[in-house]
């Protein structure tokens, strides 16, 4: 049988705009609790939170925001955040998302390439200030016409709607399409600077709707969001995954914190938490764990990089997570293709990245031929349908290198189909090691480290070998009050457990791996301090 599969069909695709699907959900909803904000302690009933997105969104028409144009938020977590979101969807305004740890070359490139009218920013978070950046930066942004400063600017600009008819919003929306671009996302860029995702209102409502469908969202669950709104985990599979279902939205904190989330969990009886796995060891790790009453808990969604098997056998066990669910995607792609169901066995649901989504098609091909492999043989994963980004924003070039004549998406990732639909995920292309002619995937040894009782996590990276071409190199970093690991015992527990040539021959014990922001590590970047640190060239 080969690598191919089709998504179900048999609930069918939300054929409106978000905006239409916000109101539509306010209505159905208006006094149950839509937006929790646990940092101010603010909270916002559909009813209240539909006002307050109409009331930007009047502001948004009042100063000649118009369909297409492009507005920026660059911030952390926060309620004017969603509200943003929502009011630039209502008026047609593409939502630039801008990632908070950016500099100022960054923050830049993104204005320019996107073409930034306004931009709404925080004045400083944690080392980054917003506003010295903006300043010493706006004379090379010449599309930039105003910033609008959280903290300061937020309600006068309001006041700039007031005298448009309550009408202005409805009106606005009428002309709006589902396929119209309604969001930007830069990729992480961990090579080379990074591309700009263009996304419609279809391609994130609908994936959004899904990914929470799939864990059986209703208006009665709670979602605790600790991942970033300018990701599409925070903004499409939270965010619009609970305007979909009418569940409220609880923001922990600006950005992660371990503590925060528990605390969260317990107080606003969360029925849902969401998270990339380094959070969750975080969280499972924290000293006052036991302490913590997460017995509301149902599900959840771990997701943006592998996913350690024993991991999420914690959080199944120990976060009363029983219907946890693993997702795979990526920002191209809206972003899920394929997840977990809350019905599937502990094996598919800790060892798979879930079968095919509704309305879409994978498969899994050879990266040269571009051939249709048999299943159980590692290729790379492609998929097509309605989740497909439109394009990078004005780069066809790269645009056609990643979607190509017939509808699919080449993600780059290396991926196993099994005989029952099932995925993994075994590496990227451009991680795959090649150790003296024999292809060696870095998951499946990371899986198996994981198992070493002094290990808390590990990444497995390749360096430069006169022999082999290629050599394993680990970076391990260690439980609390473990004892020291070094290089000799990490290969004396792996042998005869992996083949010779799966073996760590460098080890490197350290505190944190470099990351993104999404919780993605940088494994350029750890081969080029190994290869520097090891002298290897």
């Amino acid at each position: 049988m080969l690598s191919h599969a089709a998504g179900p069909t048999d609930t069918p695709l939300i054929e409106e705009t978000i905006g239409a699907t916000f109101a539509r959900t306010a209505a159905a909803h208006p006094d149950r609790e839509a937006l929790v904000e646990v940092a101010t302690g603010r909270r916002w009933t559909w009813a209240e939170l539909d006002a307050a997105v109409d009331d930007l969104a009047r502001a948004l028409i009042a100063i000649g925001i118009a369909p297409g144009d492009r507005v920026g938020i660059w911030a952390p977590n926060c309620a004017e955040w969603t509200v943003t979101q929502f009011a630039t969807a209502k008026v047609g305004a593409v939502l630039v998302t801008i990632n908070p740890a950016y500099r100022t070359h960054e923050f830049v490139y993104a204005v320019n390439l996107s073409g930034l009218r306004l931009l709404v920013s925080a004045e400083s978070f944690k080392t980054s200030d917003y506003r010295a950046m903006i300043t010493d930066a706006h004379r090379d942004c010449p599309a930039l016409e105003r910033v609008v400063y959280l903290e300061t600017d937020w309600f006068a600009l309001l006041d700039e709607g007031r005298s448009l008819p309550p009408n202005a919003v409805s009106e606005r929306m009428a002309d709006l399409s589902p396929d119209d671009p309604i969001n930007i996302q830069y990729t992480s860029g961990t090579t080379g600077f990074p591309k700009g995702a263009t996304l419609s209102h279809r391609n994130i409502i609908n994936n959004g709707f899904f990914v929470t469908e799939t864990i059986k969202f209703t208006y009665e669950d709670r979602l605790c969001i600790p991942v970033p709104f300018y990701h599409c985990f925070g903004m499409v599979m939270a965010n619009l995954g609970c305007i979909t279902h009418g569940s409220t939205m609880v923001i922990p904190a600006p950005s992660f914190d371990p503590g925060i989330t528990l605390q969260t969990v317990q107080d606003e009886k969360c029925t849902a938490v969401y998270g990339v796995p380094t959070m969750f060891i975080a969280m499972l790790n924290h000293p006052d764990f036991a302490s913590f009453d997460l017995s509301s808990l149902r599900t959840g969604i771990m997701a943006g990089a592998p996913c350690p098997v024993e991991v999420m056998k914690r959080c199944v066990s120990d976060m009363h997570m029983a219907e946890v669910a693993i997702a795979y995607g990526m920002t191209e792609t809206s972003p899920v293709s394929t997840q977990t169901h809350v019905d599937d066995d502990l094996d598919r649901r800790t060892t798979t990245i879930g079968r095919v989504a509704p309305h879409l098609d994978i498969k899994i091909v050879d990266p040269v031929t571009g051939e249709t492999l048999p299943r159980e043989v590692p290729g790379e994963f492609c998929t097509r349908g309605y989740s497909v980004m439109q394009g990078y924003w004005n780069d066809p070039v790269k645009t056609a290198e990643a979607i190509d004549t017939e509808g699919w998406m080449h993600t780059g990732d290396l991926a196993v189909m099994r005989e029952d639909g099932y995925c993994t995920i075994v590496g990227r292309i451009k991680d795959m090691v090649i150790r003296g002619g024999e292809n060696v995937y870095p998951r499946e040894i990371e899986e198996f480290l994981y198992t070493h009782p002094s290990i808390e996590d590990v990444q497995v990276i390749g360096v430069p070998d006169e022999k082999y071409g290629e050599e394993l190199c680990a970076w391990v970093r260690l439980r609390p009050g473990a004892e020291p690991l070094d290089a000799a015992e990490i290969r004396a527990f792996a042998t005869g457990k992996l083949a010779h040539y799966k073996i760590p021959r460098y080890v490197k014990i350290v505190e944190e791996f470099p990351m993104t922001v999404t919780g993605k590590v940088r494994k350029a970047e750890m081969r080029e301090v190994s290869s520097a640190e090891l002298g290897l060239g």
